[in-house]
């Protein structure tokens, strides 16, 4: 599966949102020992309001903090930058199913709100990508299918990350985004390319 990952990189065709973390990930997974086993996150507890982050904004109109992972960036109006409000969409329409609604888990899959507490950038994109196997969690085994040749999931992974990590933060509720800001024509191009579309 990693190989088709290189593939991803190799061919031109980024994820709509991938950056300069994704391609050294990329990098990285030809090289990566396997994925262990994770400790389950711990209970959700109320969270504090998320220390302020440095942020910058590149042309696709994405967020990033000062090591280049992509984070959210929510106005103190309840305006959500173009990826969260991405990512929220992007998630119910892919992940939810299995992770419940908003991230908060179900019966066989882990509460990805939770998980994004301790989780890092790399992390994530690591386990979407390949996939992870925990035998023995709870009364079943729990997989998660790699999603490197799903460009439904791939070409909006920053998406994803960035809404979940908002609501891991607390920064997001679990009501439906109201308010967001435009999506840039950089980042429309972008998303075309991924999908191999005409721009």
């Amino acid at each position: 599966m990693k190989n088709s990952v290189r593939g991803w990189f190799v061919s031109g065709m980024l994820p709509a949102s991938a950056g300069a973390s994704a391609l050294i990930l990329a990098a990285a997974l030809s090289f990566s020992a396997p994925v262990h086993a994770q400790q389950p996150a711990p209970a959700a507890t109320p969270t504090a309001t998320p220390a302020p982050v440095e942020k910058e904004k590149d042309e696709l109109g994405k967020y990033t903090t000062a090591d280049g992972d992509p984070i959210y960036n929510i106005q103190a109006d309840g305006t959500l930058d173009w990826y969260t409000y991405s990512g929220y969409r992007r998630y119910h329409a892919e992940c939810h199913v299995c992770h419940g609604p908003d991230g908060m888990g179900s019966s066989y899959a882990p509460a990805l709100a939770n998980s994004l507490k301790t989780m890092t950038y790399p992390q994530f994109m690591e386990i979407v990508v390949n996939g992870k196997q925990n035998i023995g969690v709870g009364t079943a085994d729990q997989v998660m299918p790699a999603f490197g040749e799903n460009k439904n999931v791939m070409c909006y992974l920053d998406d994803i990350y960035i809404y979940l990590k908002a609501r891991a933060d607390g920064a997001l509720g679990r009501e439906r985004p109201s308010k967001r800001e435009d999506k840039t024509k950089a980042y429309t191009a972008n998303e075309n390319q991924c999908f191999g579309r005409p721009s």
